[in-house]
């Protein structure tokens, strides 16, 4: 009696699906770089991925959905790379210098914001944010407000250690290195520059009186 021949085995389709989520992922992020938001499309992220239109509306609703989702894998991918050098990608580091420290992440910040493959998406969705507002609710909520609270809990770490004062709001302080930053990046009023983040925690901490 002939052997017969095993049965194909099935094919994976987790695998076969995480490789074109990755492909769309890489498209969105290379289309919003090279021609922008509004000349970006389902389309054409579909055509650049290799899938069809109908893959990717299966698993979003609109080009928006699939820039915001492809830009937070790159920002977890990014902290999980300084994750792998630092052992801490998810806390600002506690040297005992509050100044020193920030002043360290800001720096960081700069760097991710005069990076190619952040500034574009990242400029789009802050645009889109203000009129979609489902993008902007879903940027804040998974990106910004992780981001800000960790400058919450290392003011705090600070107010505990004697070098903020006790009856500081670290939410409201934060905003005194991060909103400076936010509005010259985003309305090109200036160079995003190390010395620039440097003098705004410098300012913030120590104030404009005459010491």
């Amino acid at each position: 009696m002939a052997a017969q021949k095993p049965a194909p085995s099935a094919p994976d389709t987790t695998r076969r699906s995480e490789r074109s989520r990755r492909a769309i992922y890489a498209a969105a992020l290379e289309l919003v770089a090279e021609a922008g938001y509004p000349k970006t499309t389902i389309e054409g992220i579909a055509a650049r991925a290799g899938v069809g239109k109908q893959t990717i509306y299966r698993w979003w609703s609109s080009k928006a959905e699939v820039l915001l989702e492809a830009f937070l894998d790159l920002s977890e991918q990014a902290a999980r790379d300084a994750g792998a050098a630092e052992q801490e990608p998810y806390a600002i580091p506690d040297t005992g210098d509050i100044a020193a420290d920030i002043k360290a992440v800001l720096r960081a910040t700069v760097d991710q914001l005069t990076d190619p493959r952040f500034e574009a998406p990242s400029r789009a969705l802050a645009a889109e944010g203000v009129v979609n507002e489902q993008v902007g609710r879903e940027f804040t909520a998974k990106l910004l407000q992780p981001s800000l609270q960790l400058y919450v809990d290392r003011l705090r770490a600070a107010q505990d250690a004697g070098q903020v004062r006790p009856g500081i709001d670290p939410r409201i302080a934060l905003e005194f290195f991060v909103s400076p930053l936010a509005q010259r990046w985003l309305q090109y009023t200036g160079p995003i520059t190390y010395e620039y983040t440097d003098t705004l925690v410098d300012y913030a901490l120590y104030g404009l009186a005459p010491r």
